[in-house]
Parts: C-alpha cells; sequence; structure tokens
C-alpha cells in the first residue's frame, strides 16, 4: 500500500479547500441557531452522539470491506477483473483517458459503478476504496485529488441506480399501490444528475488544466518509472496452480447446482411472482451471493490460492476501514449538530412555499436537503414520509429523489479520507452540481409520472 499520511500544512500558495469553510460553517451555523432556539443542549448532545455513530459505521464497515477487497483480490489475480475492463474499455477510456486501460484502478471503478448501479451497497464502498487507492498510485501529487479522482466522486455522488430496490421495499411494506412505479423517473432523474456530473467535472478539469503547473519531473520519477513499475509488476504477477480433474469436476458441478436451483425455487414457491419487477425483487436476494461464489469459482478455476489471495485482500480492507474513522466522524458531528439545532427546519418553513410552485411538496424539501448529508438520515425522513402516505405526491417525489443521487459529503469524505487527500479540487463543486440536477429532474419526472 502506497504511504498515505496528509503533509502537516498546505503547499504554500495554495487555497485551502472549500470544504474546510463548508465544515466550519456547518458547525457554527448550529451554534447560532441553538442559541436562539433554545436548542444548545440538543446540540452538545448530538456532537457526541455523532460520533459515537460514526464510529459505530466505521467499525462496521471492517468486516465488509475486509470480505470484498478479498474476493476481489482473488478476480484480479484470476484475471478476471481486466476482462471485464476490457468489455468497456472505449467508455472507460473516454471517461478516463488518464488511467491506463490494464490498470487495477480501471477494474475497481467498473466494479464499484457496476454495484452501485445494481443497489449493492455493501459491495459498492469497499470496490469504491480499493479503486481510490489504486488512483492515488498513479498520483504524482500526493494529497491533491486527480481529474480521474474527481470524476470518479463525482460519478459516485450522481447514483446511476437501475433498481432502488431499498426504497421500492420501503414502499411495498407501507402499501403503495405501484411500488415499482418509481423505477422509469428514478432512472431518468438518475440518468441527467450522472450526465451533469461528467459534464461538470470534464469542463472544470479542462478549465484548471491550464492554471495548475505541471508536477515536478522527480514527483513524477518516484511514483511509477515504467521501467520500475514493470518491474513490480511482473514481481507481484500471483502463481496460479489450476486445480486437477476431480477439482474442475467439482467446481462446475456446484456452478450446475447453483444454476438448476433457480427452477426448483420457483417450482417450489408455487410459480413466477407476478409480474416483472416482483420477478426482479425476487431474483434481487441471489445478487450478491452469486457474484461472490461466481468470482471465488472463477479464480479457483484459473488457478488462484482463493484463500491466502483473499486474507491478503482482507488486511488491505481492515487498514482502510481504520483510515476513514477520522472523516467520517468529523462529518457526522456537523450533520448531527445542524440538524439537532433546528436550522434544516427553519429554512424548510421557509423556503418550501416557494419550492411549492415548481412541483416540489414542502414535505419533500428536508429530504432534499439531507440528502448529500446524511444516507441514514434521508432514508429514514423518506421512508417516514412515505408510510404516512403511500400515494401521496409528497412520498413519491421524495421516493424518486432519493435514488437521483447520493451522500455528496459523506462519499468525499470517506473516500478521500481513505488516500489522504486534502486537496479536493473540483469535485466538491461537480458533486453538488449532481446533487441539484438530480434533485430538480427528480421533481420534474416524478410530476409527469404521478397519477393523480
Amino acid at each position: 500500500m502506497p504511504d498515505t499520511k496528509p503533509s502537516a500544512a498546505p503547499a504554500a500558495g495554495k487555497k485551502p479547500a472549500a470544504i474546510n469553510a463548508i465544515w466550519l460553517y456547518l458547525i457554527v451555523i448550529s451554534i447560532i441557531t441553538a442559541a436562539y432556539t433554545g436548542a444548545m443542549e440538543a446540540v452538545g448532545k448530538a456532537s457526541f452522539s455523532a460520533a459515537k455513530d460514526a464510529v459505530t459505521l466505521a467499525l462496521g464497515l471492517i468486516g465488509a470491506m475486509a470480505l470484498w477487497l478479498g474476493i476481489m483480490k482473488v478476480a484480479e489475480a484470476a484475471g478476471l477483473m481486466k476482462a471485464i475492463t476490457k468489455a468497456i474499455r472505449p467508455l472507460m477510456h473516454w471517461l478516463f483517458p488518464e488511467v491506463p486501460h490494464d490498470h487495477p484502478a480501471m477494474s475497481a471503478m467498473i466494479m464499484n459503478i457496476s454495484a452501485n448501479m445494481l443497489g449493492l451497497g455493501s459491495a459498492a464502498t469497499p470496490m469504491g476504496l480499493k479503486a481510490m487507492a489504486e488512483l492515488d498510485r498513479l498520483n504524482p501529487e500526493k494529497g491533491t485529488a486527480t481529474d480521474a479522482m474527481c470524476l470518479f466522486l463525482a460519478i459516485n455522488t450522481s447514483s446511476v441506480t437501475l433498481l432502488p430496490l431499498g426504497v421500492i421495499t420501503i414502499r411495498a411494506a407501507s402499501g403503495a399501490a405501484s411500488p415499482g412505479s418509481i423505477i422509469i423517473p428514478g432512472l431518468c432523474a438518475s440518468i441527467c444528475s450522472t450526465a451533469a456530473a461528467i459534464f461538470m467535472a470534464k469542463f472544470l478539469a479542462n478549465r484548471n488544466k491550464s492554471k495548475t503547473p505541471p508536477p515536478p519531473q522527480t514527483a513524477a520519477a518516484e511514483v511509477a518509472p515504467p521501467s520500475e513499475t514493470a518491474t513490480e509488476a511482473k514481481t507481484e504477477e500471483p502463481e496460479l496452480s489450476p486445480p486437477g480433474i476431480i477439482g474442475k469436476v467439482i467446481a462446475w458441478l456446484s456452478i450446475i447446482a447453483v444454476a438448476a436451483a433457480i427452477p426448483y425455487s420457483i417450482y417450489k414457491s408455487g410459480g413466477l411472482p407476478g409480474g416483472v419487477l416482483d420477478c426482479v425483487t425476487a431474483g434481487s436476494t441471489w445478487l450478491i451471493p452469486v457474484l461472490m461464489g461466481s468470482l471465488l469459482i472463477g479464480g479457483y478455476l484459473c488457478g488462484v490460492r482463493v484463500y491466502e489471495t483473499a486474507t491478503d485482500g482482507a488486511k488491505e480492507g481492515f487498514n482502510t476501514a481504520v483510515r476513514i474513522i477520522p472523516f467520517v466522524t468529523v462529518i457526522f458531528v456537523a450533520i448531527g449538530m445542524l440538524r439537532a439545532s433546528g436550522a434544516l427546519e427553519l429554512f424548510t418553513t421557509f423556503a418550501g412555499k416557494y419550492t411549492q410552485l415548481v412541483g416540489m411538496p414542502p414535505e419533500c424539501l428536508p429530504h432534499a436537503l439531507l440528502r448529500p448529508l446524511s444516507g441514514v438520515g434521508a432514508f429514514g425522513y423518506m421512508a417516514e414520509l412515505v408510510n404516512k402516505a403511500p400515494d401521496s405526491l409528497g412520498a413519491f417525489v421524495s421516493s424518486v429523489l432519493h435514488g437521483s443521487t447520493d451522500t455528496t459529503f459523506y462519499v468525499l469524505a470517506v473516500y478521500f479520507g481513505s488516500v489522504g487527500i486534502q486537496r479536493i479540487r473540483h469535485a466538491l463543486v461537480a458533486g453538488l452540481t449532481a446533487d441539484f440536477v438530480g434533485i430538480s429532474a427528480a421533481v420534474l419526472f416524478a410530476n409527469l409520472f404521478f397519477e393523480r
């Protein structure tokens, strides 16, 4: 793993990142608001409870990251990741021209984006952190985000989601007449937010390119001279020992057994669920176990020592999870204090009457404000809104909105914090642009598709 310790102070002549002022004023606004609303005690308690929640969340991620980075290590050693990357090389090369097509960062980014599209959040985060670590290997200026990092983060915050299964489940449990009716408007809004994220990241990268001096030759040489990189890659090439005939037979029989279980489970449950959406929802429970088993069996058949390789990858996951604790903590504290102070409620009370004019019900505004700040808080608010009136316009708008953007500040804090990035450049602007476009598009498409 590369040295990811941040420098003690920013280099002379460089402006501090925008996240510094944003984080500071979130806390200052919380304190000022609490002073006038009488919520100072609640704000004080929220600072401690939010810090505790942040550490609990980070510790809870250790297991997931250790598992999935271990599985990714197996897939990488078997060459499966290179095969996936090759399939969509033209698109990824256009998006990330500075990343070599056969670099591990490319395959990790593809896996992360794919997991997000399928709603596999538990698998997407470890893969995203792996991608950031690999991108940092190509970084000539440690502590400063590259164009590829900024674009990757912007795509993550725009949340391309094909199937928002979590939201659909909440709507179904609340008794909504058509739980899956949010899929098409949500997909349209998500496409708009992702397009905005890519455009803004590319635009700002090209605009700042002329202003950014080229990195010193020594720094570039220290990162990865071509000869050194080739030598290192050659020495790290894993030793493959394919299984014998018995091992191959058992592996293929396992694959056949899982495939045969599909018609068996349909027969046992009394036939196919009614409707395409119900079939997709039922099949979603198979995604993570089947993906895990496929990558491991594929690695085994290619000759990878799956247990040893997975444990090596799991060590990286453990170290990464520990490194992100400070960054998650400070973001959670600021958000917790802001919510406890009542500042969000005051703003939504004032602005709600204006948002209604553009099709956003006032009750959806808190969700729109929470979404870039707190994923858990936004999901909880959306679930409460849907539970109260599952077939209302507000519940429909909130359901579509939740899948069209992601938790921008959390993603930036965790992903950049994992590799010691202090100067985030235009990543925040691109992410917030995606949030604004995604929320606006969600309101537009929700109103167009809502059945009154």
